[in-house]
């Protein structure tokens, strides 16, 4: 026990200086389901001194409770805070707890075993400068054991230590040791892990955790302690350079402006040239300011605010950097993606990217492959689904500056939010950029929208028909073309059965292949607009963000959503093509309003009910809509049928 603090008395001022002088060690413990990693953690806490006397008797009290064997302590009841947790014997969420010894400072993550919890295994991983994998002597490794190791790696993570717990329960047999270290060290050198540190140990027993274990004596390497006490703290860029992402302009007076951020490698000073990415001008750092006073040097994990001898325009989420070694700026990249929710990636779909400070949409491509976590292997894939790791391709709406994740974990990762309940579905590691972001732009020309529009006397505009099968899209879309025609507009109908005869013959009826099925006629209807065209497009189209993506593509008032509100029981009454009787029996999969949900326009420009209107007097609302708003030269008359909204 003596190895760690005990401070009783003395001078304060010291002992604390001591222990803020002291490095940081982040590290998890992951493993599949009882491997013992809560124990584990509850072991370091009690043999480091970390509780409180009310602690120590509340642990006594549950130990008694649930009963452990011969009135032992249950250590993992320190870590499983959760009711549900204690409850069921398993960890749920990730629990960080921290504790000092007279080496090193630490922040341990309790991470959870079971697969559903994956995403929250990577979530602690990914701060982390070590990785603890146990794995049951009794068991070996197993399918977890494989997927928090390739997780762990993936992540960056350089110091894996894996320990083999409950050698109690194996007789502390060196053969059950060696075999499961031979099994891991076959497992790993396909991952490219070479170098990591085996330990056999008991963290109900205390063998080899804290102090070499007298029953062991076969094992020479150092104790759990010793190597975390031991082992290079830090997961710095390879890029030594000076990247400061800008989370906060400080503007507290007229007299100071300043660029808050924590430094995220290398060092600068006052004096320093700079420059702003993506805007790429150039000063000097004037001073180096924090809450305790300037300072002459920041270096990589301070906070500080820096101020510079020009005004130039830097805003949150650019980055301040080297002025000889500014980073690159793309908008198309290779990532890895792990994927975090129920809902399976859609490619296509509109989502949310947040790096560091920065939220811009972006779209993921299908994915190049997955990974079998088990076997390694790359497997062809259309979508991600919960907890399945991918390689993909994103385009985002503008360029960002970035650093490929091997080099600078703080800008080359992000994570994915889905924009309608906020929720992140998905975190990723930009590997690269592409080439095309830097190879392909956007060409002038001289005849443009507006030349065109002017030209067809009409706003070029997106009609979006969107509607239940059966609900009358295609019926009232092709009556608004015929007006529109007969009146001398340029005009172009896109429906959903003739377009998958052509364009999208290669798609089917899957969530996946219906978002790129809207993905592929919203850029084609984009173009038509561009060409000054009105632009009819009757879809099922059921989910609200891939309308949102269509209406995205445009100008601000060239999209109308159009709902062409039918019941479904009045739908199937139309069904003159015997769909909704085939999905009934089960012969059509995925079939929009059976099998498959239709999430109904929240705000939509026009809707028109169709148990109150026919056919031609929705046109004539369309019609009505479209002149009064300016769309339209008013020479078709203005008539507002019955049942419009």
């Amino acid at each position: 026990m003596s190895r760690f603090i005990e401070f009783q008395g003395g001078d304060v001022e010291a002992y604390l200086r001591s222990q803020e002088e002291k490095d940081l060690l982040r590290f998890i413990t992951c493993g599949s389901v009882d491997d013992g990693k809560s124990t584990l953690i509850g072991r370091l806490l009690y043999e480091a001194k970390m509780l409180f006397e009310d602690q120590l008797s509340a642990l006594e009290a549950d130990s008694k409770r649930v009963g452990t064997q011969g009135g032992a302590l249950d250590f993992a009841l320190l870590v499983d805070g959760l009711s549900a947790e204690r409850e069921q014997g398993i960890t749920i969420d990730v629990a960080y707890r921290a504790f000092t010894t007279d080496k090193r400072k630490f922040i341990v993550a309790d991470t959870p075993g079971h697969e559903q919890y994956t995403r929250n295994m990577a979530t602690g991983a990914s701060t982390a400068d070590l990785a603890i994998i146990l794995i049951d002597a009794r068991k070996g490794v197993l399918t977890q054991t494989r997927r928090h190791s390739f997780i762990a790696t993936l992540l960056g993570i350089k110091n894996i230590v894996v320990a083999v717990n409950k050698m109690d329960l194996m007789e502390y047999r060196r053969d059950v040791f060696e075999a499961i270290e031979a099994d891991y060290r076959a497992f790993a050198k396909n991952l490219g892990l070479e170098d990591f540190t085996c330990i056999p140990l008991s963290a109900l027993k205390g063998d080899n955790v804290i102090d070499p274990s007298e029953i062991m004596t076969w094992y020479h390497g150092p104790t759990l302690m010793a190597h975390l006490e031991g082992v290079p703290v830090g997961r710095e860029s390879t890029d030594g350079a000076f990247r400061l992402p800008v989370q906060w302009v400080n503007r507290p007076n007229q007299a100071f402006r300043g660029f808050s951020g924590n430094v995220v490698s290398g060092i600068v000073k006052p004096g320093d040239e700079i420059r702003a990415v993506p805007s790429g001008r150039t000063s000097k750092v004037e001073r180096i300011v924090t809450h305790d006073g300037d300072l002459t040097e920041a270096i990589a994990g301070q906070a500080v605010t820096l101020t510079l001898e020009d005004e130039i325009d830097i805003s949150r989420g650019d980055v301040i950097c080297a002025a000889t070694s500014p980073l690159t700026v793309a908008d198309k990249f290779e990532t890895r993606i792990l994927w975090m929710d129920d809902e399976e990636m859609l490619p296509g779909r509109p989502y949310l990217i947040k790096v560091g400070s920065l939220t811009i949409p972006g779209t993921f491509e299908a994915p190049k492959y997955k990974v079998n976590v088990n076997t390694l292997e790359h497997v062809a894939a259309k979508t991600l689904s919960l907890n399945e790791i991918g390689i993909v391709n994103i385009d985002l709406d503008r360029g960002i500056p970035f650093a490929p994740y091997g080099e600078n974990r703080h800008l080359g990762s992000f994570i994915v939010i889905d924009r309608f309940s906020n929720n992140t579905v998905g975190m990723g590691l930009i590997n690269f950029a592409l080439r095309r972001a830097s190879n392909i732009h956007w060409q002038a020309m001289d005849v443009h929208k507006a030349s065109r529009a002017a030209k067809a006397g009409q706003k070029p505009t997106i009609l979006w028909f969107t509607g239940l099968s059966g609900s009358g899209k295609s019926t009232i879309a092709n009556m608004v073309e015929k007006r529109l025609h007969a009146a001398g507009h340029m005009t172009y109908l896109l429906d959903g059965d003739n377009v998958r005869h052509g364009l999208n013959k290669d798609l089917g009826f899957t969530d996946a292949d219906r978002v790129e099925n809207i993905r592929r006629v919203a850029e084609v209807s984009k173009l038509m607009v561009d060409a000054g065209l009105l632009v009819l497009v009757s879809f099922i189209s059921p989910f609200r963000s891939e309308r949102l993506m269509a209406r995205e593509l445009v100008g601000q008032g060239e999209f109308v959503e159009i709902f062409v509100d039918t019941p479904l029981a009045v739908a199937e009454t139309r069904d003159v093509k015997g769909l909704y009787a085939k999905a009934r029996r089960g012969e059509i999969k995925n079939f929009t309003g059976i099998d498959s949900d239709y999430e109904v326009p929240e705000k939509p420009e026009l809707r028109l009910d169709t148990t109150k209107m026919s056919p031609e007097e929705a046109a004539q609302a369309i019609i009505t809509h479209l002149t009064r708003s300016g769309r339209l030269t008013p020479d078709i008359p203005v008539i507002d049928p019955p049942g419009f909204q």
